[in-house]
């Protein structure tokens, strides 16, 4: 896992607007959720989702945002959020996600109508929500933080046939929730992000990607 300062990351990266923020490796995005320690020991030792103490019937929620579901989670002191699990996705399983995603909540610069966004939103597998952003302690942000919610097929082929690796980075959260508790965010260390362009004027569209310089 390539990391960095978060106080460099911080400066780096946009300060405004709605964009896809996250980790690569290769081909590949990773993509956090937290569990409680049944999910995650067979998630870890299958490498895919399932068993007795998962639900393919509840709607299941990917971040690609590492303080956003730090935030989410409470650094993994939340109930039922104990284990923080990365999970690497091919990128073009990524982006057919976003591309049968439907926003949560209407949005006049993305559907023509209320009618027309509801109609969108009962018939997808997908749905997408952009959430301010949250610094380590908690602090919102100006910027924008995308989650993905996914039931029906879509999750099915998600949790049994598109991931190429789940991994436990408790131990890690747990280290680097030290310095924040502490008041050290100069020695947090964080997963390396960057701004994730699509390149597909479609997706940025339906999703509502902001327009903007990435380095502004």
């Amino acid at each position: 896992m390539r990391l960095e300062n978060y106080t460099e990351q911080k400066e780096r990266l946009p300060k405004s607007g709605k964009q896809i923020i996250g980790r690569k490796e290769g081909d590949s995005i990773i993509v956090y959720q937290a569990f409680n320690p049944n999910i995650a020991k067979f998630a870890v030792e299958k490498q895919q989702f399932g068993g007795e103490h998962y639900s393919f019937s509840r709607m299941s929620w990917i971040k690609p945002g590492f303080l956003w579901m730090m935030y989410r989670a409470g650094w993994a002191s939340k109930e039922h959020q104990q284990k923080i699990l990365a999970i690497t996705l091919p990128m073009e399983h990524f982006r057919s996600i976003l591309q049968d995603a439907t926003i949560s909540s209407y949005d006049e610069k993305l559907f023509a109508t209320h009618e027309l966004w509801k109609q969108e939103l009962e018939k997808t597998e997908v749905r997408l929500q952009w959430d301010p952003d949250h610094d380590p302690v908690s602090n919102k942000q100006e910027r924008k933080a995308i989650q993905l919610g996914m039931k029906g097929d879509t999750l099915k082929k998600f949790c049994t046939e598109w991931i190429v690796k789940i991994e436990d980075i408790t131990p890690f959260v747990q280290e680097q929730y030290e310095h924040v508790k502490a008041g050290r965010l100069q020695h947090l260390m964080v997963p390396y992000e960057e701004v994730i362009e699509m390149k597909d004027e479609t997706i940025d569209r339906r999703i509502g990607i902001s327009q903007m310089s990435i380095k502004s």
